[in-house]
């Protein structure tokens, strides 16, 4: 028995519905509602891929002996939800946290440990964390409602099974602990994302600066405190404090000073004090490695 087979079975025993993936690749390998001759599973009507996601072992052998296709999950069938934590692209911006990063600044925010539940690494070294889905809630899938580089696959989306490969490599078990219930914070933030309260932002004088330098991190960080919208935060924060880096590399102004100002201000914003000392420090660091002499500026 092939290993993509296996794969395919295994899940089918936990009762998780699994569809065929195009060989090395993520898109469902079924026909589409154009080509279907209305034969099989079809033969009342077009059935979906999420429609034709199977446990039972006779048809998962079936499809498997034709080719070694990759293997999908259909979570909603399934009454999974799965929390898909990205990585950074190249096209990203330096210092932008990934979605390991931001899944751990959240759990900060609720005040929650990281779960302990079933973990697979992605072909481009993502994570996958597996819950089990709440009762009598229908959960649909999410793309960046969490935060960014963080999607959530429920009804409407599949997860590829570890034993699957791609060009960017392979899905693994990193952790096989039990599958958790989605936690009730978790759930609350896909269903009911709140305004995070936060203290209105009063910045400090600056002290020890050229007039220039202290006017341009004023601005800076009163932008970055305005900017509350969850998504943009930390991309705001991160594009102010490279900004305001020319002024330290300049010697215009304290470092410290800057990174005071705009802890406050990301904090103001609804960022926790750790996203916050990550970011400025990421991004200060990148400024200063940058930055071009004042002359050629």
């Amino acid at each position: 028995m092939n290993e993509l087979l296996k794969a395919a079975l295994a899940a089918a025993e936990r009762g998780w519905p699994v569809i065929p993936l195009r060989v090395g690749d993520k898109p469902p390998a079924l026909h589409g509602e154009t080509s279907c001759a209305r034969t099989g599973p079809c033969v009342a009507g077009h059935q979906r891929w999420e429609q034709q996601a199977t446990t039972d072992p006779d048809r998962i052998k079936l499809a498997w002996a034709v080719r070694p296709f990759n293997v999908g999950i259909a979570t909603g069938p399934a009454g999974l939800i799965v929390v898909d934590l990205d990585t950074l692209k190249p096209k990203d911006e330096k210092g932008t946290p990934d979605g390991a990063e931001s899944f751990l600044a959240l759990c900060e925010r609720a005040g929650q440990p990281v779960p302990t539940t079933r973990r697979i690494r992605t072909a481009s070294g993502g994570q996958h964390l597996y819950f089990t889905a709440p009762d009598g809630v229908r959960l649909s899938s999410t793309v960046g409602t969490l935060a960014p580089k963080i999607d959530t696959r429920a009804w409407g989306g599949q997860v590829v099974a570890p034993g699957s490969t791609t060009p960017a490599g392979a899905y693994t078990v990193l952790c096989d602990a039990p599958v958790t219930k989605l936690p009730e914070w978790l759930q609350t933030a896909l269903t009911a994302p709140q305004k995070p309260a936060v203290a209105p932002f009063r910045p400090a004088p600056v002290r020890n600066a050229t007039r220039c330098a202290a006017v341009a991190l004023e601005r800076e960080a009163a932008t970055v405190a305005a900017r509350t919208a969850i998504g943009s935060r930390n991309r705001e924060l991160l594009a102010s404090v490279i900004r305001i880096g020319r002024f330290v590399a300049w010697h215009d102004i304290d470092r410290s000073t800057v990174e005071a100002a705009f802890q406050g201000a990301g904090e103001a914003a609804g960022l926790t004090a750790a996203e916050c000392r990550t970011t400025i420090t990421s991004a200060l660091n990148y400024s200063l490695r940058t930055v071009r002499p004042r002359e050629a500026a």
